[in-house]
């Protein structure tokens, strides 16, 4: 269900460094998408009724006091939303999760293992690309973790309407990275 025109995919800019990544990743799919600063008004985003709202990764933690915060809960009733990195570490803190740093943090190439198969074309096991410092120590409530670092720490999870990566599919480095976000896509 490829769109052009005004309905496509809204990506929320955290700060990331591979934002515009992510918007090449959905035009690679012949699929709109627009990045708005994470702070645009819940108004806006119904307006543009999009099929999908993404939040980007960003270079703070959610926990510093100047850190880019918004409330993610009225987003699902908007449209599926895919948190990565930042947007997974947001998304569990907004709706209840516990978010710390963690005791080893990773940077680079990291394997994980999904807990179960979210998508026939990505096996159970491969490498992604991380940077972060923090981890969803917790879920907020009602979400599932999918998929597990080799440090054991939450990769993915998923909620009603809401998946979450603490890796970044955008970039060329993470194994079925295009895989990851054309099943979110369609």
């Amino acid at each position: 269900m490829a769109t052009t025109g005004t309905q496509g995919f809204v990506i929320l800019d955290f700060g990331s460094q591979v934002t515009q990544l992510i918007a090449r990743r959905l035009r690679e799919f012949q699929v709109f998408s627009e990045i708005l600063p994470y702070d645009v008004d819940i108004e806006v985003l119904k307006a543009k009724k999009p099929l999908g709202i993404i939040l980007s990764g960003g270079p703070q933690s959610v926990n510093t006091p100047k850190a880019p915060l918004r409330d993610v809960g009225g987003f699902p009733g908007i449209a599926p939303v895919l948190g990565i990195c930042y947007g997974m570490q947001l998304m569990a803190k907004s709706l209840g999760g516990l978010v710390e740093t963690a005791k080893v943090q990773e940077y680079g190439l990291r394997g994980i293992q999904w807990k179960k198969s979210l998508y026939k074309k990505i096996p159970a096991k491969h490498n992604v690309w991380m940077s972060h410092g923090d981890i969803v120590k917790v879920p907020p409530p009602g979400f599932e973790i999918l998929a597990t670092t080799d440090n054991n720490h939450p990769a993915a999870m998923a909620g009603a309407r809401m998946l979450a990566v603490q890796f970044h599919p955008e970039v060329t480095h993470t194994q079925f990275g295009s895989e990851f976000l054309n099943h979110f896509v369609f």
